[in-house]
């Protein structure tokens, strides 16, 4: 399956593999998450993702694969609409935004198109310093889907979203400067730097991750207020834990947590 599955202890890597064409996105690929991700969501040994591209591609994804004639094309606009739920839910950026376990971009080369959105469908982002963004589509006649401008503005900013909107690329440099990339790092580096990240997070109390990413993206669209209000729910709840008691006793006693989702 050109989506691989490989475990680290804690941590889960997801691997887009079709290096002969740089890894371009396919069906396989949406079918593999749809798999996946509920799989490890519901595995409580694993408690952080990390998705990259492979590495004998040279690119995270080269975007669609635009050799397919069926690429970028329907049959009618009612047989569109009336298929427009199972598009919905069958799409990969809902799942990995809706993933409830944090997940990291290793953003190993090119990003492009649909490539470059599901990045920033992540919650972390590490970037060899080979990583380029680019979002073509509006060169190709189309728009960047499933929010894919708006998605980046929320990261960036509208002006800079807008700016690879239209098609000028984003190299990793200023991706790391803008704050869209949170380390940068050199290329043979890259995977060593997603791990220590994914494992660091992997050692935190698994419900504390969980709220605390439920909070943010949440949070981030609601009034202030509102905001604050659902966080007290998620504080009150995360107070009656044994991990909250198993984390203050620890730390009183100087000793290592020993954490268990609960």
């Amino acid at each position: 399956m050109p989506l691989l599955c490989e475990r680290a202890g804690a941590v889960a890597i997801l691997t887009l593999s079709r290096p002969e064409v740089r890894n371009a996105w396919c069906e396989e690929f949406q079918t593999g998450l749809r798999q996946r991700l509920p799989e490890l969501e519901a595995d409580a040994d694993i408690r952080c993702v990390i998705l990259t591209g492979d590495d004998k591609g040279g690119a995270f994804s080269a975007g669609a694969d635009l050799k397919n004639p069926r690429t970028h094309t329907m049959d009618s606009v009612a047989a569109f609409l009336e298929d427009l739920p199972n598009r919905r839910r069958a799409h990969p950026i809902p799942m990995l935004t809706d993933f409830a376990k944090p997940i990291i971009a290793a953003v190993n080369g090119y990003a492009v198109g649909i490539g470059c959105i599901v990045t920033y469908c992540c919650d972390l982002i590490v970037a060899s310093e080979r990583a380029e963004w680019r979002l073509p589509q509006s060169g190709l006649g189309i728009i960047p889907a499933q929010g894919g401008a708006t998605r980046l503005a929320r990261w960036v900013g509208k002006g800079l979203a807008m700016r690879i909107a239209f098609g000028f690329p984003l190299k990793a440099e200023e991706a790391h400067r803008i704050g869209l990339a949170q380390w940068l790092v050199p290329h043979d580096r890259l995977m060593a730097q997603a791990m220590q990240v994914a494992e660091h997070i992997a050692s935190l109390p698994p419900l504390a991750t969980r709220l605390t990413k439920e909070s943010l993206n949440r949070g981030i669209d609601v009034p202030l207020a509102d905001a604050v209000l659902s966080d007290l729910y998620r504080f009150a709840m995360l107070e009656l834990t044994e991990d909250k008691r198993e984390a203050h006793q620890a730390w009183r006693e100087r000793r290592r947590p020993k954490f268990k989702g609960r």
